[in-house]
């Protein structure tokens, strides 16, 4: 009897340690880095910006903010784990510690300041109009009027256009960007609109290289930043500090270069921490 009391103590005592180094190994971000792991959110379908590459790994501008910023957390680059953070699901991620902070086109916003705090920005984007690199019929947002104009389902972009600027624009919704991009190239659709940076990130792509323009209209202003989780201060000075660095030793100008150039992309400067143009 003596003998079963000891085995259930000792059981209870191994299931304890047990439970203490599953918990140990399932968290993700080590807050003061230092060779631990950080989850951060990104968007995968984005060339340019953000996009998961066949062989798996990750690349475009805000893939290469997020490095920055996580080697100046105290995070190696081989520990971090990108995750695919939809827009719709960006607010949720940070809020549940799905992530530790998300770098994704994602633009500061007084609604999104209700449930999220921003580091940056980081990018100053713009709505602009792509189009192909022999058309120069349209020169200004006006000229859209009884042209065939294209953005994705569900975007407010095209909508933007119509309302406000070429009343007459033949809105055509595609499922995605690259069947816009197909429709711009057979000249089935005369412009394809969302943020600069986006439409910079496909034109830049191997294979379309030289067959379109950005048009340089810069309707709205989308000032790009970083989000985390609201009231993590802390975390949010040092992020401000890494993007501040970024821009001093002029990395963040080779991430744009690298990212964008092929699509002669006509960049704001790197804007200053805490300046949200409206």
């Amino acid at each position: 009897m003596q003998l079963r009391k000891v085995t259930a103590a000792s059981a209870a005592v191994l299931a304890l340690a047990l439970t203490a180094t599953a918990c140990g190994s399932d968290d993700k971000d080590d807050a003061a880095g230092g060779g631990g792991k950080i989850t951060i959110g990104i968007k995968i379908d984005q060339p340019g910006l953000g996009l998961k590459t066949p062989d798996g790994k990750f690349a475009g501008f805000d893939v290469d903010v997020a490095t920055y910023v996580a080697k100046e957390l105290g995070y190696d680059a081989k520990n971090i784990e990108f995750v695919e953070t939809k827009s719709a699901d960006r607010e949720t991620a940070i809020e549940r510690g799905d992530v530790k902070f998300i770098a994704a086109t994602y633009s500061i916003n007084d609604e999104r300041l209700q449930k999220v705090d921003f580091a940056g920005p980081y990018l100053l984007a713009h709505q602009d109009v792509l189009v192909r690199a022999d058309d120069d019929s349209i020169k200004t947002p006006a000229d859209l009027n009884n042209k065939n104009l294209c953005s994705v389902t569900g975007s407010t972009s095209a909508k933007n256009v119509k309302e406000k600027l070429a009343p007459k624009a033949q809105l055509q919704n595609y499922g995605g960007y690259s069947e816009c991009l197909t429709g711009l190239e057979n000249k089935a659709i005369d412009a394809l609109t969302t943020d600069d940076s986006i439409l910079a990130g496909y034109a830049a792509q191997d294979v379309h290289k030289g067959k379109f323009k950005l048009a340089g209209f810069k309707m709205t202003n989308e000032n790009y930043g970083i989000g985390l989780k609201k009231g993590d201060a802390d975390l949010k000075k040092k992020i401000d500090a890494a993007l501040t660095k970024m821009v001093s030793d002029g990395s963040w100008d080779k991430a744009v270069e690298t990212n964008f150039g092929p699509a002669n992309y006509k960049n704001d400067p790197a804007p200053k921490i805490g300046n949200v143009v409206k």
